[in-house]
């Protein structure tokens, strides 16, 4: 190590500050002068305005031989613990200050600002509800979408090119570096582990075994760690207690148990002292190098063997989203029609005193903190969860269609998700086609996207495969994954995110009067029809009293009728196609 300045802005701003980009640039560039043997500067991408985009990767062993943890930090720039925390731990990693020689058995990946253009949006009042730093970046890229929204779509050239890290380096565990929003109480971070409550079931001890084993090492160190984020079963009500939230592949918490693979959500709270917080994150960096380099070699060989399984997945059922607790309807007079309260243990929480009065300014109620009187809440935890959405995987695997190829190809490539093109067109292939019955679009875009909920069924029917096709096989180890990406009805998939809408608006339409003729027509020459129909509209007010659905109804029966309206086009299908 030669006498490089390797010590963070908010180090000798006494934790008043954090750093800008360059400061980024510099620590990586000295990071690898200090220590050249160790230390490699990844250049993985550039974002949406240009900006490098700039990873440390340290190891004393052949870091593609030994197991690998990722830090990823600055998914969200405001919130820069990660960051400057970061730095500070692989610091004392490197020097052996800290860590037990860790980095001989394993191998580290630091992302210290992902969202680099949202770092650099820079400013005061960034982060209201955060104790520190002075000035921080902003949440969202320059294109305005949210990062850890963004690993299913994958639509910003940031999360392409992390894609990209993660598929050429393939972490063994993710430790996603946050911090929290919401309640004043007094634990001061919070840790949710995947798999442990998703993923692969031959996951889920280990998963348990590196919560449980932080947690303690935390403790130990005079944090007061929580093992799941404190989510309010009612927004802004303490009384209401926690419910546990499972959550789906768009998150970063949700995405890597999907590929078999470890992850630790990592929230330090956001009332705590910059210091405090930066402090307890380095602890939990160290921690987890400590733990991986003790355990990693087994939990690698675990997550080998969950590849395997997952390549023998089809024909299995899959769950594909979970409902995880209650939680009750944002506004108040929908009691009737709220969901029944799930099983709940009782825990007594370290709170701080708080009321909860009407506010003059919203009318609402508003909870109000004392966090100089800490308070023991006697709170329901609803922390059970059941699968809301399991799907038997196909035999064979899924077809996307020649006219889709290119777009949904790229999207599965940035995935590592394998796939290869239909050379030769094959007649009469015996397919599972998804129909939707019921099509709920958003009324507002999410992320940029108009999403779309979809209810219907996969049927069999027969079909040509065309030249140009994409076949996917379901044997490989993102079979997860690719579930999640392509059964129309994942909360996360590509349907859901948008991708096929056009698949769902009808196109082709018939002028009422014409529609009045064929409907006649069809009434004169089919007395089962004509019976059906007035069955129909004695049984169903609404749909006597609808004009257009009474015209429909005849025309869904007639030959012009478009086959394709509501067709999800991607096919499943029981062989594997060469």
């Amino acid at each position: 190590m030669t006498g490089e300045n390797l010590t963070t802005l908010a180090e000798e701003s006494g934790f008043h500050r954090t750093g800008r980009i360059d400061e980024v640039e510099r620590l990586c560039e000295a990071f690898a002068r200090a220590w050249p043997q160790t230390v490699r500067v990844l250049e993985f991408g550039r974002s949406a305005e240009g900006r490098p985009m700039l990873a440390l990767l340290a190891s004393r062993a052949d870091p593609r031989t030994v197991p690998l943890l990722m830090l990823q930090a600055g998914i969200h720039p405001g919130e820069s613990d990660g960051k400057d925390a970061g730095f500070i731990a692989l610091r004392e990693l490197l020097s052996g200050a800290a860590g037990a020689s860790a980095l001989d058995r394993i191998a580290i990946v630091f992302v210290p600002a992902f969202n680099v253009d949202g770092h650099e949006r820079f400013g005061r009042w960034n982060r209201p509800n955060q104790n520190g730093p002075e000035e921080t970046g902003w949440r969202t890229t320059a294109q305005n979408l949210n990062l850890n929204r963004d690993y299913t779509k994958a639509e910003a050239p940031e999360m392409r090119a992390l894609l990209a890290l993660v598929r050429d380096w393939d972490p063994l565990v993710c430790a996603d570096l946050h911090v929290t929003d919401g309640a004043d109480f007094e634990p001061d971070i919070s840790l949710q582990v995947e798999p442990i409550n998703q993923g692969d079931p031959q996951l889920q001890a280990c998963g348990r075994e590196l919560r449980d084993a932080l947690i303690a090492k935390l403790a130990a160190q005079g944090s007061l760690p929580l093992p799941f984020y404190p989510d309010f079963a009612r927004t802004d009500d303490p009384a209401s207690g926690f419910v546990l939230t499972v959550y789906s592949p768009r998150f970063s918490t949700g995405y890597f148990p999907q590929r078999n693979r470890f992850t630790v959500l990592v929230e330090t709270h956001s009332w705590k002292d910059y210091a405090t917080r930066v402090r307890v994150t380095r602890n939990t960096i160290v921690g987890l190098a400590e733990l991986v380099s003790a355990h990693g070699a087994g939990w690698l060989e675990k997550a080998r063997q969950a590849d395997a399984a997952a390549a023998r997945i089809g024909g299995s059922d899959v769950t594909l989203d979970y409902a995880s607790g209650w939680r009750e309807p944002a506004k108040a007079g929908n009691a009737a029609n709220a969901p029944p309260a799930a099983a709940a243990e009782t825990i007594e929480f370290r709170g701080y005193a708080y009321t909860r009065t009407s506010s003059p300014v919203s009318g609402d109620l508003v909870t109000m903190y004392d966090p100089t009187t800490p308070q023991i809440w006697r709170v329901p935890f609803r922390h059970q969860v059941e699968a809301s959405l399991v799907v038997k995987a196909p035999l064979g695997g899924y077809v996307v269609p020649a006219g889709y190829a290119q777009e949904i190809g790229a999207k599965l490539a940035l995935h590592g998700i394998a796939f290869e093109a239909v050379r030769t067109r094959i007649d009469d292939v015996r397919v599972e086609m998804f129909r939707a019955t019921r099509v709920k679009f958003s009324r507002a875009p999410f992320e940029g996207r108009m999403r779309v909920k979809l209810e219907g069924a996969w049927a069999r029917e027969t079909q040509v495969i065309s030249v140009g096709a994409l076949f996917v096989s379901i044997a490989q180890s993102g079979a997860r994954l690719l579930m999640a990406l392509l059964e129309p009805q994942a909360p996360d998939s590509f349907a859901a995110w948008g991708f096929f809408n056009a698949c769902f608006e009808q196109k082709e339409h018939i002028e009422p009067y014409v529609a009045e003729q064929i409907a006649r027509e069809m009434l004169e020459k089919d007395l089962r029809l004509q019976a059906d129909f007035t069955r129909k509209l004695l049984a169903d007010p609404a749909f006597a009293a609808d004009p257009g659905a009474r015209l429909e109804y005849f025309l869904r029966r007639h030959a012009s009728w478009d086959a394709r309206y509501n067709l999800y086009p991607v096919i499943r299908v029981d062989e594997l196609l060469a």
